[in-house]
């Protein structure tokens, strides 16, 4: 093996090395932030909760007949959130949601349905230009470390067509954190509110005597007071869905670039192998040629002192 060969390993090596440095800096940095996300999304269940709780007080008192509680027997106008992330390298994070919302809205469109479009993140923005889909409205930089006043903004731009009547459902396609072992892609109602959602807190209920539920009387009346809760309501629901997002894009970005730290170890281990081999084939061809050319010199001085005794006789 040349020499050659030799240099290219070497440049090889310190390229998967340098690849192995960013990869493994990439992994404690989202290891790091997985610790903050769930930690964020721990801090937003009582608020979170509280508002599901006054909601389900609220739509109870409200008759099936509301134009915002329910669900429509043949939605034609749907508008359809997509929450993704900004970058890359986060494994199947992005293709997955992608993917199960580009299906359902082509489900539907064989049903008649006609779509309107919010994406959330830069890979949602990228996929469906690709694909030919018209967007709505666009938002970037704000799935990495979102913040209530994020959750706001995406809310307007979702509530005023509902409320104006352009659109006849709301839904919403995200990664839900369950753990940091278990992420599902998940499609759900956000507006008009589904009848039952959002569900009490099934502890405390149950913690509750018999009869402890008390009385409740609304001021102003529930009809306008729900109408008013609901602009609050689909804002903590796409805050709560931006802050499980962005766990889900840090757990799978953690995962994968773990996993691309293993695969660069061990290709730099198997190019330091090859290289180690084809140094050792070449000090071993060079050892073989010195022994060669000994022998050879030793061989041609026993043929001169052979033909120099054959002279004297």
């Amino acid at each position: 093996m040349s020499s050659g060969q030799e240099r290219v390993l070497r440049r090889r090596i310190r390229s998967v090395e340098s690849t192995e440095k960013l990869t493994r800096a990439m992994d404690l940095i989202s290891a790091s932030q997985i610790l903050r996300a769930q930690a964020r999304i721990q801090a937003s269940r009582p608020y979170v909760d509280g508002i599901e709780k006054v909601l389900e007080v609220t739509a109870s008192d409200v008759g099936p007949s509301s134009s915002i509680r329910g669900v429509p027997a043949d939605p034609r106008r749907v508008l359809v959130v997509v929450i993704v992330a900004d970058r890359g390298l986060c494994g199947a994070y992005n293709s997955n949601v992608l993917r199960a919302a580009e299906r359902m809205m082509r489900t539907g469109e064989a049903e008649g349905r006609v779509y309107t479009l919010v994406t959330v993140g830069r890979r949602a923005q990228a996929f469906f230009r690709f694909h030919g889909r018209p967007i709505r409205e666009s938002f970037v930089k704000m799935t990495e470390r979102p913040t209530y006043e994020d959750a706001c903004r995406v809310a307007r731009g979702v509530e005023a067509p509902f409320l104006a009547g352009e659109v006849d459902l709301v839904q919403l396609v995200s990664m839900r954190f369950r753990s940091a072992g278990v992420q599902l892609v998940e499609v759900r109602q956000v507006l008009p509110l589904a009848p039952g959602v959002p569900p009490p807190d099934e502890e405390e209920s149950a913690a509750q005597p018999a009869g402890a539920a008390g009385f409740y009387d609304f001021e102003p009346p529930a009809e306008e007071l729900l109408a008013l809760l609901v602009p609050l309501f689909a804002e903590t629901v796409f805050f709560q869905a931006l802050l499980e997002a962005s766990a889900s894009e840090h757990t799978a970005r953690q995962r994968a670039m773990s996993a691309a730290t293993e695969n660069a170890d061990e290709l730099a281990t198997t190019l330091r192998r090859l290289m180690n081999r084809i140094r050792q084939d070449s000090i071993t061809n060079e050892i073989m040629e010195i022994v060669g050319g000994a022998e050879a010199m030793r061989l041609a001085r026993a043929s001169e002192t052979l033909s120099a005794g054959s002279s004297e006789e």
